[in-house]
């Protein structure tokens, strides 16, 4: 399985932020596989996240597509 299918198969699950592409797929460049989605026509919103003084995106599915 490619970075990119394994994080397709994680956003159909439900939002995933770079925290969680890193720990349980080992993906540094989560953006570059959500474009790569993107770019393939899949539609997938950022949420930027505020915590704890930090901030960092969350990716959301909108349409999970088979």
């Amino acid at each position: 399985m490619t970075q990119t299918e394994w994080v397709l198969n994680e956003l159909k699950k439900g939002p995933i932020t770079p925290i969680h592409a890193l720990s349980q797929g080992g993906i540094f460049r989560l953006a570059a596989r959500i474009q790569e989605l993107r770019d393939s026509g899949h539609e997938i919103k950022t949420h930027k996240i505020d915590m704890n003084g930090k901030s960092f995106a969350q990716y959301i599915l909108e349409n999970k597509r088979a």
